[in-house]
């Protein structure tokens, strides 16, 4: 699917609506990784080079369409004006504001607040969403659209609005397209990819559809639980998706079938408890205590993972080891960061957490060759999915 690019718009003097991902970890107001931010830069930056003014469309969290403090994006526009050295108007109204938004001058900047506080946004009824599009439409002459994040949602600003207004892609999405092509299309091999995380059931269609195009998996996090009990294993208290075993298991035997090297954790970090002070303890995969969770896996397959890593051209992670939140049971997924940074070929981050979690342990983005910012949305594209977001900025 070819999309159009800026440079093909050649956006000059324009009256621009962008919509970017902007969706953040705040906690008590503080955002705790602006590197969703500040991959943003890079388009606006090129807008405003251009002599456009700039109408900011984004989200934060699932508000459901109720207004909640706590996903205001004010402190967004903050951190976003400090970026861009410029200040940053924020509207906290999302309808009605089309006279503000044509009255920017060339150069001005403004964002309005969190659009899923407009319960059209997210409306799966198309009319519903049509009537907050056009009335977006009314703020602007084009269209840009930048949040890889939200591409794979039909929500209004992402897909009709697009429909309404000449458009293109930001330069965000061109990089995620071309990263995101080149982990499907001929990778340099030997490929893996590590998957982790809490659910099976996020990864279930994404390991379903690589399972040809791989020569590695390696599978930590809490979803790893359902395929050691798919494999008879006891995980006592250990997060599990019982109904998905039976899935689990014609998954493993597909792998085995096809020769693919299919690594799962051989030692565990259990704990009594989710939390942070839990006493840590090491045990074997087919030997975790009723009483105990898993939360990381162990050492040992940390050390195995890093290596089947080492060996390959081009490697895709999504999702944690453990709660790399928690220092006790972050060992997994910081040993699974450092590999990734020595791979000799492309090393790509799959967003979301995993991005969180590279920067929260202490990595530089510059160490890998690419972090996503779009973790569902990078997922949905290697199950093989057209995402909408991408449909209505095609050519």
């Amino acid at each position: 699917m070819g999309i159009k690019t800026l440079s093909q718009l050649d956006p000059q003097n324009a009256r621009v609506i962008l919509r970017c991902d902007l969706n953040v970890p705040i906690k008590d107001g503080v955002i705790t990784d602006d590197g969703r931010i500040r991959a943003s830069l890079a388009t606006i930056n090129k807008l405003l080079a251009g002599n456009c003014s700039i109408v900011i469309l984004a989200h934060l969290g699932r508000p459901k369409g109720e207004r909640k403090i706590e996903l205001s994006l004010a402190p967004i526009a903050k951190r976003l004006g400090e970026l861009l050295k410029i200040e940053v108007k924020f509207s906290s109204a999302i309808t009605g504001v089309a006279s503000q938004a044509r009255a920017l001058k060339s150069g001005e900047v403004m964002l309005l607040e969190n659009i899923r506080f407009e319960s059209a946004e997210t409306s799966k009824d198309e009319s519903e969403r049509s009537v907050l599009a056009a009335e977006l439409a009314t703020y602007g002459d084009i269209y840009i659209g930048d949040g890889f994040g939200a591409v794979h949602r039909k929500h209004a600003s992402v897909y009709e609005l697009a429909k309404l207004l000449p458009n293109a892609a930001g330069d965000l999405i061109c990089a995620e397209v071309d990263v995101l092509e080149r982990l499907t299309k001929n990778p340099d091999r030997p490929y893996a990819v590590v998957l982790g995380g809490a659910k099976v059931s996020d990864k279930i269609a994404v390991i379903s559809n690589l399972l040809e195009k791989v020569n590695v998996i390696a599978v930590g996090g809490g979803m790893v639980f359902t395929f050691l009990a798919a494999q008879g294993k006891q995980i006592g208290k250990s997060l599990v998706e019982p109904e998905l075993i039976p899935t689990v298991r014609e998954l493993l035997l597909r792998a085995e079938k096809l020769g693919i090297k299919f690594l799962l954790p051989i030692d565990i970090v259990v704990a009594p408890e989710f939390s942070a002070d839990a006493k840590p303890t090491l045990v074997l995969a087919d030997a975790i205590p009723a009483d105990q969770m898993g939360l990381d896996i162990g050492p040992a397959s940390a050390s195995n993972f890093a290596v089947a890593i080492a060996q390959c051209k081009t490697v895709f992670w999504n999702g944690p080891m453990g709660v790399f939140e928690f220092e006790n049971f972050s060992h997994g997924t910081k040993t699974i960061a450092k590999a990734l940074t020595q791979v000799d070929g492309m090393a790509v981050v799959g967003g979301g957490d995993s991005a969180a979690a590279v920067r929260k342990l202490g990595f530089a983005d510059n160490e890998f060759s690419y972090i996503s910012t779009g973790g569902g949305a990078s997922l949905e594209y290697l199950e093989g999915k057209d995402l909408p977001g991408l449909v209505a900025l095609s050519k």
